[in-house]
């Protein structure tokens, strides 16, 4: 398996032609359960390699007893088992294989539209992408070819949308230097016209509203194109929907449909950035930049990633720019699918409760990722320095449900030195650090929310009478019950005041060591450190004396 923003040529991937994702085999019925979980692993491992997998199929196999797996977007259908001591069974399996056999490749879960070239296992691999974007007026499709050697972000979940990224450009020669990204997604919002996507109509309604401005004009993404993905049945030219993939099964829980974007890649993305200041300007001006798409458009992002940021030259050197605007919203809307990196994820959209979301949101993601890319490394070269299977408190932000993942980052984040301790006595010491630190202060530790911890009637009843238990008794919001995180839109203008001003400071030191070509601290692998940087921030807000057991949700 390569590592997610590698180039084609390190792949490491199945055979083209292979059709079985995998198989299991099996001495005792009872232990079906655990031969589809690694049958599952490995045709994840699959969707994550073969850039051009739609769907896959997967065999387990116990004594005479054959069953088939097809795995979908959000289903996995087994079928009978075929038992191959009888004439019905053999019958039965001779038959799927002849049919695999014999389909076209697209019944096979393959996608005819992505191409690996001819010269594959040479000195020079490329994907070949199809992109077709419908005509409104006359309703054709039109068929564009981008060309590929850097797949900048697998389909690294079983189901779901099963996004990936291509840099790409349109003349192979150009390879080398891609001007385009593209987004490959299984999408639920496929209502509208066929070039109307959730992505395409936020950054139209962006530029229009920010293209006379010389401070965000050039702030957001530069849509080129979108449209469905086509597939050939016969002669026809039919979209690529769970419908027409999955026509006569049974039960498709979720219809989505295979869409691509086009933008102008006018830069890179921050992960192949070189230097943590400069995605500290990336961070900093995707802060302004969220925060004035709110303000005058009323647009929450709702999907920051690594991904989601790009860097690009400007007069003073660099600057950033926000893509990947698929889960993007209103402020009260309620999004009805969670991203697929939840790792970035604010709690209140974790945890889905109804609290209406806000700009403070988006920022709270922008805080996970300086926290992430500090631990891990901002590229792919500082990535691999890790040891697999290194225990770091922050690999919890990815693992398990959005419930899961909400309360571990209230655990993590519910006092400064749990903060510490958990999250920034493993980063790097670098500027990322520095920002990470400053923005955990202002988003989590304003006086009026009592940071992220839930405190309920049933805990303050069990503490001893006072002045303090009187006065926490007699406060709203204890009295109802209600989440710290959720009164925090009540002081949302002053945090984002704030938030403004942390990011414009470390955003000019990052400038002026850009400029004068001091660079951040080189990284290490990142390790629990002997001696972190100063916790002068915390000791006017908790004792340090010796541990303190942490809070349950």
């Amino acid at each position: 398996m390569f590592p997610i923003g590698s180039s084609v040529e390190r792949q490491v991937a199945p055979a083209p032609h292979l059709v079985v994702g995998g198989a299991e085999v099996v001495r005792h019925k009872s232990d079906y359960g655990e031969a589809e979980q690694r049958l599952a692993k490995k045709t994840k491992a699959l969707f994550f390699n073969q850039h051009n997998r739609r769907f896959a199929w997967g065999l387990t196999a116990r004594s005479c007893t054959i069953r088939a797996y097809l795995f979908g977007m959000d289903d996995i259908w087994a079928s009978t088992d075929m038992d191959i001591a009888s004439v019905e069974g053999r019958r039965a399996l001779i038959s799927l294989l002849v049919d695999w056999s014999l389909c076209p490749v697209d019944r096979l879960g393959f996608d005819p539209s992505i191409r690996y070239s001819p010269s594959w296992s040479s000195v020079n691999p490329y994907l070949e992408i199809d992109v077709y974007e419908v005509d409104e007026n006359t309703s054709h499709a039109r068929k564009r070819t981008y060309y590929s050697q850097r797949c900048i972000g697998a389909a690294d979940h079983l189901t779901g949308r099963r996004t990936r990224y291509f840099a790409a450009s349109t003349d192979p020669k150009s390879m080398g230097e891609p001007a385009f990204l593209i987004k490959d997604v299984w999408s639920t919002s496929g209502s509208g016209s066929a070039n109307d996507t959730r992505e395409s109509s936020v950054l139209s309604i962006l530029h229009s509203e920010f293209d006379g401005s010389s401070e965000f004009s050039d702030s957001f993404a530069q849509l080129v194109s979108a449209g469905p993905v086509g597939i050939k049945q016969g002669d026809a030219l039919v979209e690529d929907t769970t419908t027409t993939a999955f026509a006569g099964l049974p039960s498709i829980s979720q219809a989505r449909q295979h869409r691509r974007t086009v933008t102008k890649l006018e830069g890179s993305l921050i992960s192949e950035a070189d230097d943590e200041n400069q995605v500290i300007v990336a961070i900093a001006d995707a802060m302004t930049t969220l925060i004035a798409a709110y303000s005058k458009c009323g647009i929450l992002h709702g999907n920051i990633s690594n991904r989601a940021l790009l860097l690009q030259e400007a007069v003073d050197g660099i600057k950033g720019v926000l893509a990947d605007f698929d889960y993007a919203s209103s402020a009260g809307d309620n999004v009805a699918e969670t991203p697929e990196s939840m790792l970035f994820q604010s709690i209140i959209s974790l945890e889905n409760s109804g609290a209406d979301r806000s700009p403070l949101d988006d920022a709270e993601s922008l805080f996970y990722l300086a926290c992430s890319l500090g631990t891990f490394g901002i590229n792919w070269e500082q990535r691999a320095e890790f040891v697999a299977g290194r225990r770091l408190p922050i690999l919890d932000w990815n693992k398990g449900t959005a419930a899961d993942i909400a309360d571990i980052k209230r655990v993590h984040l519910s006092e400064p030195t749990y903060f510490y301790d958990d999250i920034l006595a493993y980063m790097r010491d670098g500027p990322l650090r520095n920002l990470a630190s400053d923005m955990y202060r202002t988003l989590f530790r304003h006086p009026g929310t009592f940071g992220v911890k839930r405190i309920h009637n049933m805990l303050l009843a069990e503490m001893e009478d006072g002045d303090m238990a009187a006065a926490l008794r007699a406060l709203p919001e204890i009295n109802n019950r209600r989440d710290p995180l959720a009164l925090r839109d009540q002081f949302a203008s002053e945090i984002i005041r704030s938030l403004l001003e942390i990011v414009a400071q470390h955003r000019d030191r990052a400038l002026a060591n850009l400029n004068s070509g001091v660079a951040s601290t080189a990284p290490e692998a990142a390790t629990r450190p002997s001696a972190g940087p100063s916790l002068k921030h915390y000791r006017d807000e908790v004792p340090l004396a010796g541990p303190s057991k942490r809070p349950h949700h």
